[in-house]
């Protein structure tokens, strides 16, 4: 059998990558006698587009140990989705110097995903002074970040007036614009706003709605309290709804306390995802809050029958360059001493502030989570 030269080993380390198969691609890559950038780069981007941006960040960081190696462009523009979605805002602006001091900024995939890193972390000056010192070179990918970050973080009124401006300049919007737009609306309840927008993407902009769509007017509709519209909205909708759109219904039954509509989004999350027992205890809490205690058994009998358990969520956290993840309670850390007092320390602070905590529906009836 020949010997594979490193433009093959890197062939196969994209095809995996690409087809979702990041074990193997990683066993590929430990394989291999000798790396280069691509092989490098094929990994991270591979991690990142699968989602997996821990692993994508962490292979960065050890790629910049390597000697010899120096990331490209596509490595940088590869990165930074994970610098974004994990919030290691450090690591990024790092990342975004090296960026500019190699001249990469030319490269409107690394200007939009620098772009991306600062409106995802929050530091949305950060994002405006890029997007405008971009000028006439902004695509609509770079409009549409701008627009989404302003909208996550509550600037609604800024979010809208951007796309108006968009708009003005003649830059036909697509399906992620109107996701980032409706959001806006949603985080400003604005409703008028949100079922005009809505109703212009076909009408006006030949933008056929999809899931992320009704999920936003959804979601858009249920915190204004309009739970019926919502629902008649979902029950009309040319697709199936997904778990996502049925647990927006049903966070907003739980927050306006309405049991006969919240039964109903439940149910058909039991269908869709039966293990999740996050469902169970919103459920459980919209009947306690009613006083509907045989509710309440029914449902904890049903989560032991299906052996339905809650597994412990965890967190990240990028400090000093270096990513750690932990776990409620968690005590590996060898400054976990620290980091307790720390948080009890601040916790004083924030009581003395007039934080409380919120147990009304921690209680032995509603602890369907045994």
């Amino acid at each position: 059998m020949p010997t594979r030269d490193v433009p093959t080993w890197n062939a196969l380390i994209a095809g995996y990558a690409k087809s979702g198969d990041m074990r193997e691609a990683s066993r590929f890559f430990s394989n291999m006698p000798s790396r280069n950038v691509i092989s490098w780069t094929a990994m991270i981007s591979g991690y990142s587009q699968n989602g997996e941006y821990a692993d994508a960040l962490a292979l960065y960081l050890e790629m910049e140990k390597e000697k010899g190696v120096k990331p490209n462009q596509v490595t940088i523009a590869s990165v930074l989705p994970a610098c974004a979605n994990l919030g290691a805002l450090e690591v990024g602006q790092r990342i975004e110097a090296y960026a500019k001091s190699n001249g990469y900024l030319n490269n409107m995939f690394v200007c939009n995903a620098i772009l991306e890193m600062y409106a995802r972390c929050g530091r949305i000056d950060s994002a405006m002074r890029l997007f405008h010192e971009i000028g006439r070179r902004r695509d609509l990918c770079s409009w549409n970040t701008m627009i989404m970050g302003l909208a996550i973080h509550g600037k609604c009124c800024e979010a809208l007036d951007l796309f108006n401006q968009m708009l003005g300049e003649g830059i036909s919007p697509d399906d992620v614009t109107f996701v980032g737009a409706i959001l806006a609306c949603t985080h400003g309840g604005m409703v008028a706003k949100g079922r005009e927008l809505f109703e212009s993407m076909e009408q006006k902009f030949s933008v056929t709605p999809r899931l992320e769509h009704y999920g936003c007017m959804v979601d858009l509709l249920g915190r204004a309290g309009e739970l019926q519209e919502a629902y008649h909205l979902i029950r009309s909708m040319p697709m199936r709804p997904d778990s996502v759109i049925w647990g927006t219904m049903l966070g907003a039954c739980s927050f306006y306390g309405n049991v006969e509509l919240g039964e109903k989004a439940a149910e058909s999350l039991f269908e869709l995802e039966p293990c999740n027992p996050g469902n169970y205890v919103i459920l459980s809490n919209i009947y306690a809050s009613a006083g509907r205690w045989d509710g309440v058994a029914k449902l904890r009998k049903l989560m032991k029958s299906s052996q339905v358990t809650k597994a412990a969520g965890y967190s990240f956290m990028e400090e000093g360059g270096q990513l750690h993840r932990f776990i409620v309670d968690d005590r590996s850390h060898p400054n976990c001493g620290q980091i307790y007092a720390l948080l009890d320390d601040v916790h004083v602070k924030i009581k003395l502030l007039g934080y409380t905590t919120d147990i009304d529906s921690i209680t032995e009836e509603t602890d369907v989570t045994l």
